[in-house]
């Protein structure tokens, strides 16, 4: 289910959100993720923002398909040359065995908890035998609303992990810190790299 006020922020502040993460140079996480695909292989970023992650994907030489509630978000990654951007929800994911990796980098943290079983089936069910996938989300408990009033669930990594497990995943690499997000405050978060 979608969140209208969470997408309403990000319609409003789609270029200033772009700018917080516009390096020339891809994250380790993001690294670690694309160094095991096929050369040309076919990934998914679910729930694009802005297309930053995009835009190296595509250089390293990646089909790219992208996908973000909010349409301001999916104007910006539709921009970039050698990505196909739509607007959609997380519910519209349909592939099946697709895509050889997906990245879903601080995303699924805006559905509901309740609904993240579904995402994450939905999502084992779209990549290929083998297939990778990047999750990264806020660390704590519960479910709350931001300073800007996004909605955000947030999780442990050993609740991750063993979501993860249940719908057929074998995790890898975990990675964790803390940033400044669009709302000014820091947070920890965590990353999971898995496999199908």
């Amino acid at each position: 289910m979608t969140d209208r006020q969470t997408i309403d922020v990000y319609n409003a502040r789609a270029e200033e959100y772009g700018q917080l993460d516009a390096s020339d140079s891809p994250s380790d996480s993001l690294v670690a993720f694309m160094e095991g695909l096929p050369e040309r292989g076919h990934v998914l970023d679910l729930g694009c923002g802005p297309g930053t992650s995009c835009r190296h994907m595509v250089r390293a030489g990646l089909i790219v398909d992208a996908m973000d509630a909010s349409p301001e978000m999916t104007a910006l990654t539709a921009r970039i040359e050698g990505v196909a951007a739509w607007t959609a929800s997380f519910d519209d994911l349909d592939a099946v065995q697709r895509y050889d990796g997906i990245w879903a980098n601080f995303s699924l943290l805006h559905a509901p908890r309740a609904d993240m079983p579904r995402h994450l089936a939905a999502i084992h069910t779209a990549l290929k035998p083998n297939g990778r996938f990047h999750i990264a989300v806020k660390e704590g408990t519960g479910e709350a609303r931001d300073r800007l009033g996004r909605r955000y669930a947030y999780y442990t990594v050993s609740e991750m992990t063993a979501l993860l497990h249940i719908h057929g995943f074998r995790t890898g690499d975990v990675r964790q810190g803390r940033d400044r997000g669009l709302d000014g405050s820091m947070a920890a978060w965590f990353s999971i790299l898995s496999y199908a």
